[in-house]
C-alpha cells in the first residue's frame, strides 16, 4: 500500500478569501515503511502574505518572490499523489485549498479525490480521544514523538512528524491491524495495545532484508520517542 504523509502551508485559512497555498510537502510511504521519497515545494501566491501567516510559519514574501507559481508545479504534484492514500492532518482543509488551486488552474482538472484516497488523522484521534485536545503537537505528547525542531509550521517537517503520528495511532509498535481498507472507522476498531509483560511476544522467520527494515524503524522511534517498546521489553527479557 502506497501512502503519501502529506501537509501545506497557506496564506489564511479560506481559499473563497482568496487565500493561497505557498508550500508542500509529503514523504511517502509503502506498506507502512518510509521509503525516503519526498515532495517539497515552496510557491509564490501570487498575492501577499499577510503578517498573522507569517508569524505561523515565517515564510515572507521576500522569500517567495522567485518561486514557482501553482500552475508550474500542478502537474508534477498530482503525479507524485496519483493513486495513493493522502494522509493528512484535518484533511477536509489541506484538500479544500488543494482542490482550489487545480481549479483556478484548470476548471476541468481533476480533483484530489479523483487522483488519491484521503484519510484524515484528526477525525481518527477524535475517535480514538473523544473529548482531547488532538492537534500535531498533542498527540507528539499522548504518544512521546520528539517535535522539538518545530518552531514554526513547515509543511515537510510537518508531514515528517506526522508520519511518525500516524504510525503510533495505526499501531507501529503497539498495534495488530486487521483488514484495514483506508477508513479511520475501520483503523480505530482494529488497534489493540499490547501491554508491556503481558504477552510473550515473537517473530519467526524474518529475512535479513526484513531484520534490518525492523531495526532500522526502531532506531527511527528510538530516536523520536526516547525508546521503542520493543527494545524495552527486549532488555527485560520478554522475547
Amino acid at each position: 500500500m502506497r501512502q503519501i504523509v502529506l501537509d501545506t502551508e497557506t496564506t489564511g485559512i479560506e481559499p473563497r478569501e482568496g487565500h493561497r497555498i505557498i508550500e508542500i510537502g509529503g514523504v511517502e510511504m509503502i506498506d507502512r515503511k518510509l521509503t525516503g521519497k519526498t515532495y517539497h515545494r515552496y510557491i509564490n501566491p501570487q498575492r501577499d502574505v499577510p503578517e498573522d501567516a507569517i508569524a505561523v510559519h515565517g515564510i515572507t514574501n521576500e522569500f517567495l518572490e522567485d518561486k514557482p507559481f501553482f500552475a508550474d508545479v500542478m502537474h508534477e504534484f498530482q503525479e507524485f499523489i496519483r493513486g495513493a492514500e493522502l494522509v493528512i492532518h484535518n484533511a477536509p482543509f489541506d484538500v479544500g485549498f488543494l482542490n482550489h488551486e487545480f481549479m483556478l488552474v484548470d476548471p476541468q482538472a481533476q480533483r484530489v479525490e479523483d487522483l488519491a484516497g484521503v484519510l484524515d488523522t484528526l477525525a481518527m484521534a477524535r475517535k480514538m480521544r473523544p473529548g482531547q485536545r488532538n492537534t500535531l503537537d498533542a498527540l507528539c505528547k499522548h504518544y512521546m514523538i520528539d517535535n522539538s525542531q518545530r518552531t514554526l509550521h513547515g509543511a515537510l517537517l510537518d508531514s515528517e512528524i506526522l508520519a511518525d503520528v500516524y504510525l503510533m495511532m495505526t499501531g507501529g509498535q503497539t498495534s495488530l491491524m486487521l483488514g484495514h481498507s483506508g477508513d479511520s472507522d475501520g483503523v480505530a476498531t482494529a488497534i489493540q495495545r499490547v501491554e508491556a509483560g503481558r504477552y510473550n511476544l515473537m517473530v519467526a522467520g524474518l529475512s535479513d532484508q526484513e531484520q534490518l527494515a525492523h531495526e532500522q524503524m526502531l532506531d527511527r522511534v528510538d530516536k523520536k520517542s526516547g525508546g521503542s517498546i520493543w527494545r524495552q521489553l527486549e532488555q527485560e527479557g520478554v522475547h
